[in-house]
């Protein structure tokens, strides 16, 4: 299980109704997407850092370390708009300025709305949701597949750098560079030797390619919760108008 799929299983809002947690974090990428990234982004990642933490009960430091790994993607691509590639070397773009940080503003506060709904909910009360959406089938097994075949990477990875620590491979940097190369050089064929024994467990228990049934308990929606959403998002919207 990786860090966000147990923030997602055990946080405060995990028992939460889906609808709710689905209208927020799409509703907050939504305004994201459209709205201008001055000041309604700062607003945006402001109420996502607020739900999560003082709603959800992730801690900051949590919060802060899940959304940075995107932030790095980001602020990557940002930073080729800072710089024009012309017959006399590298210079500044014009205006390079104001798009890297409109891209970044923007880019951010979608995120934080996208880890706002994936924080606070577990992986299988989204495949139900698309089950219940009537989304094509296949769709719905290789999102599902490709989930649990991540997490299957993510503890070979895991448990192989355990390995290479205690046997010393990480003690200096010249041994953790040829661990860390020894590491992805295995990792997919063991990654696939797992998931083709996993495969073949489903197989000995009669599963036939059919949908996986999960549980996934049906919760009432909440109309305070849901009010104060549609109020939050109707808020935003109102402000990116009229920053516009």
């Amino acid at each position: 299980m990786t860090p966000i799929d147990r923030i997602a299983a055990t946080n405060r809002w995990r028992d939460h109704a889906l609808a709710e947690k689905a209208l927020l974090g799409l509703g907050l990428l939504a305004v994201a997407l459209l709205a201008p990234p001055w000041p309604t982004g700062l607003a945006i990642l402001a109420v996502a850092t607020l739900v999560v933490t003082a709603g959800a009960g992730v801690a900051v430091a949590t919060w802060l370390r899940v959304l940075a790994a995107p932030l790095g993607f980001v602020l990557t691509g940002a930073a080729t708009l800072l710089v024009t590639v012309g017959p006399h070397g590298i210079a500044l773009a014009p205006g390079g300025l104001t798009a890297a940080v409109t891209l970044t503003l923007r880019a951010t506060a979608a995120v934080a709305g996208l880890l706002t709904l994936t924080l606070t909910t577990p992986a299988t009360e989204l495949v139900t949701a698309l089950r219940r959406l009537k989304v094509p089938v296949e769709i719905v097994e290789i999102a599902l597949l490709t989930h649990r075949f991540l997490l299957v990477a993510g503890d070979t990875a895991q448990a192989m750098g355990t390995a290479q620590a205690a046997r010393l491979g990480h003690t200096d940097w010249k041994r953790r560079i040829r661990s860390t190369g020894m590491l992805a050089a295995n990792l997919l064929p063991r990654t696939l030797d797992r998931a083709r024994r996993v495969e073949q467990g489903l197989a000995a228990r009669g599963w036939t390619g059919a949908s996986l049934a999960v549980l996934s308990p049906a919760r009432p929606v909440s109309r305070p919760r849901l009010a104060a959403i549609v109020a939050t998002l109707a808020a935003l919207a109102v402000l990116g108008i009229a920053s516009a």
